[in-house]
């Protein structure tokens, strides 16, 4: 009998393959192989246009910002929850080569009795603030609205999610074609990018559930009951050593362990609109490393061996969530993206210049691995802490 995983234990998964199954006899649309569903165009009913219908959530950061803000009264970081539902839609659309002219609905679920106004407030402002943002650097996003429900019966705190739009060229969709002799550049998830306000610790939105749970001191479990599954194992619940106020140095400055892992997702849209606007003819696939961390690219491929051999100096965020967990590095690189959340597949001799792109809007990046013939799909991550082979399910 296989062990589970403590993120499989704590109600979660990685690979989602439950999900997967459950979808897989649908219709996956005009581009099978592109990272998001591409649909005929119907709003227009142009045969040469498609649309895209695209929707996620901030997942369970919502919980740890909801503890953050009852431990400080900071409301600062609803702005970031707002940026993490909204990037989660953004750069998975950008995989598919859509990267301008986006709408954006928001859908908030909340407890009225432990969710007052003021939060609600502090989650719009941080959506317009980021679109606002996004324009200075050329992308149009247009907010179209949302609702709010008050349901307290099935949902324990806030959830906040949005539904993204837009219409494309069909002759622009990328699909993915990720093939031997590729090398892989890998844009870190972590630093302070240009348009970036203070240092991003490199965590998305997703492993959450682990990182919480590992990280935080179980003092929270009793002062905040709401915030997790009460069907969980007690072992597993805050079962970390650190408090949220705790500090760490990074880059020769003191971040709060809560700030660090709050740390908004990082989109990657201005770099990879240039990108695309210069590369997309050389460009032979994009892969948003979320679901799944380093695995990602298992669903996108077939008889190829991804080899990441060079990756980031591993981030202090990781590092912390590992030392405070335990957790076997396997399982941290196929739940984090350790370092790096955006790949870039194409031939090497474009490699550099989009390097430069990337270092233009102060994001590090660099070839983290290549592509092998092989019979079937592997990824292979050859770091400090090992060498970890995974194969698609």
């Amino acid at each position: 009998m296989v062990e589970k995983s403590k993120y499989d234990q704590r109600g979660v998964s990685a690979s989602k393959n439950e999900v997967h199954a459950a979808i897989q006899h649908l219709d996956k649309g005009l581009f099978p192989n592109a990272f998001c569903k591409i649909l005929p165009d119907i709003a227009a009913g142009d045969p040469d246009w498609c649309n895209l219908l695209h929707a996620d959530t901030a997942g369970t950061k919502t919980s740890l910002a909801y503890l953050y803000w009852r431990e400080t009264g900071d409301l600062s970081v609803w702005a970031g929850v707002a940026q993490d539902a909204i990037v989660m839609n953004l750069d998975d659309m950008a995989c598919a080569g859509c990267t301008d002219a986006i709408m954006l609905s928001s859908t908030i679920g909340r407890n009225k009795n432990l969710i007052p106004g003021e939060v609600i407030a502090a989650v719009i402002r941080g959506t317009s603030d980021f679109v606002e943002n996004m324009r200075r650097y050329g992308v149009e996003l247009h907010l179209a609205g949302g609702e709010t429900a008050d349901v307290g019966d099935i949902v324990r705190t806030i959830d906040v999610g949005v539904t993204a739009f837009a219409r494309m060229k069909r002759s622009a969709v990328l699909v993915n074609n990720i093939r031997p002799g590729d090398v892989v550049v890998g844009l870190a998830s972590f630093g302070q990018a240009a348009y970036e306000s203070e240092y991003n610790g490199g965590m998305g939105s997703n492993g959450l559930t682990a990182a919480r749970h590992d990280v935080l001191a179980n003092e929270y479990a009793a002062r905040y009951p709401e915030s997790f599954d009460p069907k969980l194992p007690p072992e597993l619940v805050y079962s970390g050593n650190r408090r949220l106020t705790d500090t760490i140095t990074v880059d020769g400055k003191q971040i709060t362990v809560g700030k660090l892992i709050l740390s908004p997702t990082r989109t990657f849209l201005p770099v990879l609109q240039e990108v695309l606007a210069k590369h997309r003819d050389n460009l032979h696939g994009l892969i948003h490393c979320t679901g799944g961390g380093q695995t990602k690219v298992l669903k996108f491929i077939e008889n190829a061996h991804v080899v990441k051999d060079n990756l980031f100096e591993l981030p202090p965020l990781f590092r912390l969530i590992q030392e405070s967990s335990g957790t076997n590095w396997r399982e941290m690189y196929q739940v984090f993206n350790m370092g790096h959340r955006m790949e870039i597949y194409l031939p090497e001799r474009y490699a550099e210049d989009v390097m430069r792109i990337a270092a233009g809007f102060g994001i590090g990046a660099q070839v983290i691995g290549r592509v092998e013939a092989h019979s079937g799909a592997k990824a292979t991550v050859k770091s400090p802490f090992g060498l970890f082979e995974y194969t698609e399910s």
